[in-house]
């Protein structure tokens, strides 16, 4: 090549074209699998638009990330400080009337947001009306159901009265709850005694056996154990439910590890009890309830999200809860639901004879444990819970990096020991929900939709995006 100047000609170096490439693929995986069939080296970049290019959550994501991040940052560093640092104690037993703040005479509290009668799912209602026979409001289960739809009994959200209940429970007045009380932070919480496997109301059956269960707990179980936590005193609930971690628990779908480590605690105040068909019933009861301490966990964790809402402009998810037909958030500081549609549990096993035709919507109060580093976030840790991520110990670990994406930090006492000792991941961050895409998952069991036949599997469920979208959006607004 030559090039005209001053009048003379210069002949150019001809350019040389490169042998070889790298490449940096931004968004589509399409040309990254273009490039690597091609032998060349490729890095994707899995990038996407925020929010899925929603212009209005976008918009909500910028004045939260800009000009309002400091902010809100600063009230997330103080609840998260209160989720970390808060430590519940198991102080008492007692009958849900003496102790749950607000409940009336004629109340049945129930998971999840708010809903009216007409709107209760079938296996929650078979709950209901076993809790109205228990409390003798009605002779039987066809009694019980005229005056629910009557209305001459009052439905509540128990996350409104400082309760969480699992699965399908009713909660009525004289029934016993776990008193969690949480010093720090001032708050108290409560949750129902675990009623166990089998034949049994939280499963959604109202049978005679699961009617006598309930009267059982009121009249055996709930007493015993009111005078064993006296004898014992104040009980660190999340001390245990660390060991559990350790030991393969999530705390929410397996507590085998966490409710044995209870009972051992338990053990002296037990052999006091002196001998009888009332304490040989309650060993009983003991020894087949592998979800004993669920319920105990999931008070520990309402009395820290309780302690939570008290702080205001927070982005950090304080209630999450379904009542099997709708699902429920809150964020710190704001009293108001955000609701949408209960999910389903999409990735789950099933007993045999039975498919997701047979399962009911999510349901239960259990995923408060999913904001405090327990359940989903501890999937790396549980083989158990492994067998529904695609049954290898790294799909389970999958669950706990994708539930670190939609978190802000690790907790300081829930360690991993599979992930070489990390934090669970803490602090559902309404706003990296919305940006990424990702909602929460929950470890949950499956109850049958119609037939009253108690639980039917066990899975996980993947949280909604409606209801933290339009939690975004009412933060933003402030």
């Amino acid at each position: 090549m030559t090039e005209e100047d001053g009048g003379r000609a210069r002949t150019g170096t001809p350019s040389a074209l490169p042998t070889e490439a790298r490449v940096v693929n931004v968004g589509l995986p399409l040309f990254a699998d273009a490039v690597r069939a091609q032998g060349a080296d490729v890095i994707h970049v899995d990038w996407r638009p925020p929010a899925g290019g929603d212009p209005v959550a976008v918009r909500a994501l910028t004045d939260l990330y800009g000009t309002r991040s400091l902010d809100v940052d600063a009230a997330n560093a103080e609840v998260l400080r209160r989720l970390d640092r808060g430590v519940p104690f198991l102080v008492d037993v007692s009958a849900a009337t003496d102790a749950v703040p607000g409940i009336g005479d004629r109340t049945l509290l129930h998971p999840g947001p708010p809903c009216t009668w007409d709107e209760v799912c079938d296996p929650l209602r078979r709950s209901m009306r076993a809790a109205v026979v228990a409390e003798g409001w009605a002779t039987d289960v066809e009694a019980a159901e005229e005056l629910l739809a009557a209305r001459d009994v009052e439905l509540a959200a128990a996350n409104e009265h400082a309760t969480v209940l699992p699965m399908a429970t009713a909660l009525s007045p004289s029934m016993p709850v776990w008193v969690v009380e949480n010093p720090e932070g001032g708050t108290r919480a409560f949750a129902s005694i675990g009623q166990g496997p089998g034949d049994v109301a939280w499963y959604g059956r109202e049978s005679p056996a699961a009617i006598d269960r309930l009267v059982f707990l009121r009249d055996v179980a709930g007493p015993l154990l009111a005078r064993i936590v006296a004898q014992l005193g104040p009980i660190d609930v999340f001390a245990i439910a660390a060991q559990g971690v350790q030991m393969g628990d999530d705390v929410h779908m397996r507590t085998q590890a966490s409710t044995n480590l209870l009972i051992r605690t338990m053990l002296p105040a037990i052999a006091q009890l002196g001998a009888g068909r009332r304490t040989t019933a309650f060993a009983e009861y003991l020894s087949g309830n592998h979800l004993f301490f669920l319920t105990i966990a999931m008070a520990g964790a309402k009395s820290l999200t309780l302690s939570a809402e008290q702080v205001a402009g927070s982005s950090i998810v304080t209630t999450m809860a379904r009542n099997g037909t709708r699902f429920g958030v809150r964020l710190s500081g704001r009293d108001r639901w955000y609701v949408t549609e209960a999910p389903p549990v999409a990735d789950a096993l099933f007993h045999a004879g039975y498919g997701p035709q047979d399962a009911a919507l999510d349901i239960g109060d259990s995923s408060v444990l999913e904001l405090v580093g327990l359940g989903g976030p501890a999937a790396a840790g549980s083989p158990a819970v492994a067998a529904f991520l695609g049954g290898s110990m790294s799909d389970a670990a999958r669950a706990t990096d994708e539930m670190a994406q939609i978190c802000v930090a690790e907790s300081s006492r829930f360690k991993l020991p599979a992930m070489g000792f990390r934090g669970t991941p803490l602090g559902v961050d309404v706003r990296r929900v919305v940006e990424t895409g990702i909602t929460p998952k929950v470890n949950t069991g499956i109850l049958h939709i119609s037939a009253g036949l108690g639980q039917v599997g066990a899975g996980v469920a993947t949280a909604p995006m409606a209801g933290f979208r339009a939690a975004l959006l009412a933060l933003s607004e402030d």
